[in-house]
């Protein structure tokens, strides 16, 4: 085993044993087998685009194969079995149409002819024995010039998911998707790799905004809205992860039916969206960011539903109440299948959390708020502005991104707490949980803390930016604004790619520099982007604001 696509990675190096997310070498084997057929998928499709010859299934399909790459999204071994099987049999199959339209698949890499063991024993040995990353290229630079890329792509097919499942679909987007993979089963030259690695970044701009339009498209733009913290009496479900229409198709299950519904960890903000808190028992959230759910979910009452990445092994305390759905799994735990026109059936989590004591008191924890999307912080763009001319506001701070366990995370907390007060601080992901519930007060009104929401949201962060910056008729990089981030898994190594595709720069990036980024590659992209790991939250600021 060799993993080192997170920021927790074992010593800073790599985990070789076990996974600090929880996989053990056995599923870390099967996500690189399953990477390698991908590619060699991906070989055929993009073989098969020069003749005109596209499959939507083949597309849906690769990126959700990619996502499940993801950290914390899939450690069920069958699910992987079942992944790597449909890839070859789809392989195979567009290989024969790109064939009979003249089409030629000539390619040397072995992920093209790739077959899969007959079991699954033999499959995990396949895996085991593939030694992805190490083989990626010899050279050191290459190979993590690759792993960037790769990285990126499981985050850019995250987010390609998200918005194909609300309807949102592009096909430059899986052109990209199965270029790139492809391109890294061969040999590639430094320049290439670092264009590569930008376009990767574009691309995901194009399918951040696809994810932003099935959002608000199907349940309008996020409004300012106070979210509950404690919770009252009755039977509960708590869903966590960041998909909405799966909370969308329970809520709708659940009317009627006296179960609150509770929202954990990145699905805090969907309380801001108008289709979704138009149900009165939408009630509240429980809990914080992804890292601390082992302390927390053994203490909710109901059921409790994860919609996508972020899940840990659930403790035996409350494993029986959980249930998973859509790219997510974890062995022996209830899956909730999605039908052929992707509905779902949530009435066995229904059926649990009627079963359940539920809550019986009411307790106030205080409130919080959400819904400071591009919509409406570009509707009070005059305000902001005119704060900006009277120097009433005198900086902009995001300080965001994933949240963790690895120590040093404190910074975030300090930072935001630390910014003065003629500064705004906007954020997002479940890096807000480290300072979310605290005061921060106003300036002439505004909010001076706004959740633009989750990392699925980024695409809002980066037209808030590009909007202020035409209105100050200066670049991004011009305006009094800095970018202070935390990252832990590959959706924010891409959405970083994609700050980086829009020549922004003077990034702050912690609380350690990604493993996979050696010396030489580091002095690149410090060079061009001038980003630059946290020191101290005094440092910084003295830094930032002079």
């Amino acid at each position: 085993m060799f993993c080192n696509q997170c920021e927790q990675t074992a010593k800073g190096i790599a985990c070789t044993t076990i996974g600090v997310c929880g996989k053990d070498e056995k599923v870390a084997g099967l996500e690189d087998l399953l990477t390698h057929a991908i590619q060699g998928l991906s070989i055929v499709a993009t073989a098969g685009r020069k003749v005109n010859v596209t499959d939507n299934k083949v597309d849906r399909f690769t990126a959700e194969a990619i996502f499940s790459c993801l950290t914390n999204v899939d450690f069920d071994p069958a699910r992987f079995e079942t992944l790597i099987r449909e890839t070859v049999t789809l392989r195979d199959e567009l290989k024969g149409k790109v064939e009979a339209a003249g089409g030629s698949v000539d390619n040397p890499a072995a992920a093209l002819t790739f077959t899969p063991a007959a079991d699954l024993a033999g499959l995990e040995k396949q895996g085991a024995d593939l030694n992805y990353i190490q083989t990626m290229d010899e050279n050191e630079d290459l190979r993590s010039l690759k792993q960037i890329i790769m990285y990126g792509m499981r985050g850019l097919a995250a987010y390609a998911d998200h918005a194909a499942i609300l309807g949102q679909e592009d096909e430059v987007v899986y052109a990209f998707m199965h270029e790139a993979m492809a391109a890294l089963t061969g040999p590639m030259e430094l320049g290439d790799l670092v264009a590569m690695s930008l376009k990767t970044g574009e691309v995901n701009i194009r399918a951040m905004e696809l994810l932003d339009a099935g959002n608000t498209g199907t349940y309008g733009h996020p409004e300012p809205t106070e979210v509950p913290l404690g919770h009252v009496p009755g039977k509960c479900i708590l869903v966590t992860g960041h998909d909405l229409k799966d909370i969308g198709m329970l809520l709708e299950q659940t009317e009627g039916k006296g179960i609150n519904i509770y929202t954990h960890g990145e699905m805090l903000p969907t309380h801001g969206y108008p289709e979704l808190k138009k149900y009165s028992h939408f009630y509240g959230h429980f809990g914080t960011a992804w890292q601390n759910q082992q302390k927390e979910m053994p203490e909710f009452p109901g059921a409790i539903l994860f919609t996508t990445n972020c899940i840990q092994k659930p403790k035996d305390s409350y494993k029986d109440n959980v249930f998973t759905t859509g790219l997510v799994g974890w062995p022996d735990v209830k899956h909730v299948k999605a039908n052929a026109d992707g509905s779902k059936d949530f009435s066995a989590v229904i059926e649990r959390a009627l079963g359940q004591d539920g809550f019986t008191d009411t307790v106030d924890n205080g409130k919080v708020m959400v819904g400071f999307a591009r919509n409406t912080v570009l509707g009070v763009a005059d305000k902001v502005i005119d704060a900006v001319k009277a120097e009433q506001i005198k900086h902009f701070f995001l300080i965001g991104g994933c949240d963790g366990a690895k120590p040093g995370r404190n910074y975030f907390t300090e930072m935001a707490e630390k910014v003065p007060t003629d500064c705004m601080i906007l954020t997002l992901a479940c890096g807000k949980f480290r300072f979310f519930d605290k005061e921060f007060g106003d300036i002439g009104g505004i909010p001076r803390l706004l959740d633009i929401g989750q990392c699925n949201d980024a695409y809002s962060a980066v037209q808030i930016a590009v909007a202020l910056a035409g209105a100050f008729e200066c670049g991004v990089n011009d305006l009094p604004l800095s970018f202070v981030l935390s990252w832990y898994e590959q959706k924010a190594v891409v959405i970083l790619l994609s700050l980086f595709s829009l020549g922004i720069k003077d990034i702050r990036l912690g609380p350690s520099l990604p493993a996979f980024v050696t010396p030489n590659v580091l002095n690149v992209l410090v060079e061009n982007f001038n980003v630059m790991p946290i020191s101290t939250p005094d440092e910084d600021l003295k830094a930032i604001l002079g």
